[in-house]
């Protein structure tokens, strides 16, 4: 079973590696699109082509960043690629299988006989604190320790799905003649109408067994400044909501968490879910 994983990037050196391998060693293929890096980014992506990574591709950024064209391009790319399984991800992520079941291909491939479509990542999100402040080097994943379970809603990631009927262009007119569509275009699956957060469409079963993400989306304050702060956001994507506290921060809003507030990394077989989180630790005491 073929299973790839699209990943969007910018500007994430750090993160290539630790990302790619935990891909690699899952049995998942990538696909990257890069959002116009200025870094090292593709430059290090490239050295993966043919060895697990199986495309790149130039986004343009034009100065801002837009949200929505990356989802609806993942889309587009999901019926494109010939696979069983897809995951819609990110640089800054490793994802796993749910505890004890080999890879993520392994447990898709179970998942899969047994009926289901979609499934939920559990997100960890993986903070450095203010006594262990500086983590922006690739060995990032041994030397941050430090993690709390964050569940706005529940399910909140589901970003794994069964490959869908790719409809012909006379269907999806059909379909849309008949109101029986609210997206243009010849898409399977719905990214861009969640956000991203959950992928949608017509039938969609959810696996009961919960898969793992760790999140590292900031490896200091100084990266959190130049990730959130130092970013232009799309005024139209801003004015109907999306990006949140992101596109509104000030350095001076953030901070980074005491070990206190967090609770130690001690293995992947014991995340801890209890007393989560629903909204960040970095952005203020009120986010």
């Amino acid at each position: 079973m073929r299973v790839v994983a699209i990943l969007a990037s910018h500007n994430e050196e750090v993160y290539v590696r630790a990302c790619l391998d935990t891909y690699i060693a899952q049995g998942v293929e990538v696909y990257l699109i890069d959002n116009d890096s200025t870094d090292r980014t593709v430059e290090i992506a490239r050295t993966y082509l043919g060895r697990g990574l199986i495309g790149i591709e130039r986004f343009p950024r034009n100065g801002t960043y837009e949200w929505l064209p990356i989802l609806r391009r993942k889309e587009e790319i999901a019926d494109a690629i010939r696979a069983d399984w897809y995951i819609h991800a990110d640089m800054d992520e490793i994802r796993l299988p749910p505890r004890g079941q080999g890879t993520l291909a392994r447990a898709l491939r179970e998942v899969d006989r047994a009926g289901y479509t979609t499934v939920n990542f559990r997100n960890f999100l993986f903070m450095p604190p203010r006594e262990e402040p500086d983590h922006f080097h690739a060995r990032f994943v041994e030397t941050m320790r430090w993690y709390r379970y964050m569940e706005p809603s529940y399910p909140n990631q589901v970003k794994g799905w069964k490959r869908q009927k790719h409809f012909t262009l006379s269907e999806r007119l059909r379909r849309l003649l008949f109101g029986l569509s609210p997206q243009p275009g010849p898409r399977s699956i719905d990214l861009a109408g969640t956000g991203g957060h959950r992928v949608h469409f017509p039938g969609a079963t959810l696996c009961p067994d919960d898969f793992i993400l760790k999140h590292y989306p900031v490896l200091s304050l100084d990266h959190a400044v130049r990730k959130y702060v130092e970013k232009t956001y799309a005024e139209t994507e801003v004015s109907v909501g999306f990006h949140g506290w992101k596109a509104r921060a000030a350095a001076v809003d953030l901070r980074l968490p005491s070990v206190a507030e967090l609770r130690e990394f001690r293995g992947d077989a014991v995340l801890d879910i209890a007393d989560p989180i629903t909204r960040t630790l970095i952005y203020g005491a009120s986010a």
